[in-house]
């Protein structure tokens, strides 16, 4: 890292250009000896990046930033926050992969100590300045290999391991769960020798099922959406636990918070309603689809599904806390109908279980999009392929 970067008028200049493009300021003459136009650009980069997903460092002086694909990699502020809940205040967290440092410093909120170990040396020197500028005086940022640190030494034990596997091997994505680094799958003996209890942040993609049969002890899983985009899967084991799963989806949405919680189990023993489409249509969350909650939900919050393999929900009362979109359904009509009568119009498509998809809906029939209308294309009860016209009830 460049400390020059760190000199007050370096900090005033990258403030003054707040809104500039950090791609032109890339291609002019540095004003600045010692500081190339790239490390500029890259610091802007970096501000204006963090202006949304981790405020707290995009407001903080003082801040340095990382190369934009160490941003992309962590975690937002929202989604560190909710993970420092799962963890006992006063206790020691190792996170065996810490990059960026925004998980290590918000578990350093709750932990007496956290040791953030970060195998690229100029990331780490990144992290331990950034801890230090934010007065996370708990918080040790070294710059070893995690895997390294916990298992070479059968004295070393901790509260909790923590560790967020690289999805990117080789400079190739990679989804499952045992080509990720470090191999979790492989490894979960060994961390159990050194602590009772792993944490695990992984791919929002990854089939949880699957990562199920591959993880012992798994206690928890939470499904975290930030306004309806499912971010992350965090499994929790606990060494000894022989119980299902508890599945958590977790809504973050304006400032708020809704948990839906069940076990895979008590999904299956569900009976659902089915139902014509009534006053209103529900869409539920990212994070309940994910999560697989599809019978549960109409249990929870008494609505009626629209078809077995339809993931739509209706009501003729509104469901004030409904963990999803609602619409307020203003005519509903058959596909075959609609084809007969179809006009030029302009509104929002989705479609579910229909076998035309969104974009060739929108092209075959020349819909626009915009405004707060909606057309759902789905299937109904008795298989009836339907088109349900809505307006949706902003919350």
């Amino acid at each position: 890292m460049n400390t020059l970067i760190l000199q007050e008028e370096i900090q005033q200049f990258l403030d003054r250009n707040a809104e500039q493009s950090p791609a032109k300021i890339a291609l002019k003459k540095s004003p600045f000896e010692g500081i190339s136009p790239s490390e500029l650009a890259t610091q802007l980069d970096g501000k204006q990046r963090a202006s949304t997903k981790i405020p707290l460092w995009a407001n903080t002086p003082g801040i340095y930033f990382p190369p934009k694909l160490n941003l992309e990699q962590c975690s937002s502020e929202k989604t560190a926050l909710f993970k420092s809940t799962l963890i006992n205040e006063g206790t020691h967290l190792v996170d065996v992969t810490s990059g960026f440092g925004v998980d290590s410093f918000y578990f350093s909120k709750r932990a007496a100590q956290v040791t953030a170990c970060e195998l690229n040396p100029e990331l780490a020197a990144i992290s331990k300045h950034n801890a230090a500028v934010l007065a996370a005086d708990n918080l040790h940022v070294i710059a070893a290999n995690g895997v390294d640190y916990i298992l070479n030494d059968a004295t070393k034990r901790f509260d909790y391991i923590y560790l967020d596997p690289s999805r990117r091997v080789q400079n190739k994505k990679v989804f499952l769960l045992d080509e990720c680094e470090p191999n979790l799958v492989r490894l979960q003996d060994d961390f159990f020798r050194h602590s009772d209890s792993i944490i695990s942040k992984l791919a929002p993609l990854l089939d949880i099922t699957s990562a199920l049969q591959q993880l012992r002890y798994v206690k928890d899983v939470y499904v975290l959406s930030l306004q309806n985009d499912c971010k992350e899967l965090i499994f929790v084991q606990e060494i000894g636990y022989e119980g299902e799963a508890a599945i958590h989806a977790v809504r973050l949405f304006h400032g708020q918070q809704q948990v839906v919680s069940f076990t895979y189990e008590s999904e299956r023993a569900v009976v659902n309603e089915y139902s014509e489409p009534l006053s209103y249509l529900y869409e539920p969350d990212v994070a309940l689809s994910k999560a697989g909650a599809f019978k549960t939900i109409g249990q929870l919050f008494d609505v009626k599904k629209l078809h077995k393999n339809t993931h739509l929900y209706t009501s003729d009362k509104q469901i004030e806390n409904f963990p999803g979109k609602t619409f307020v359904i203003k005519q509903v009509e058959s596909f075959s109908d609609f084809k007969k009568n179809k006009q030029s119009m302009q509104a929002g498509i989705i479609a579910k279980n229909f076998p035309l998809k969104t974009a060739e809906i929108k092209k075959k029939f020349k819909i626009r999009d915009g405004g707060n209308s909606f057309l759902f294309f789905t299937t109904t009860v008795n298989d009836q392929f339907s088109v349900i016209h809505t307006q949706r009830i902003l919350e």
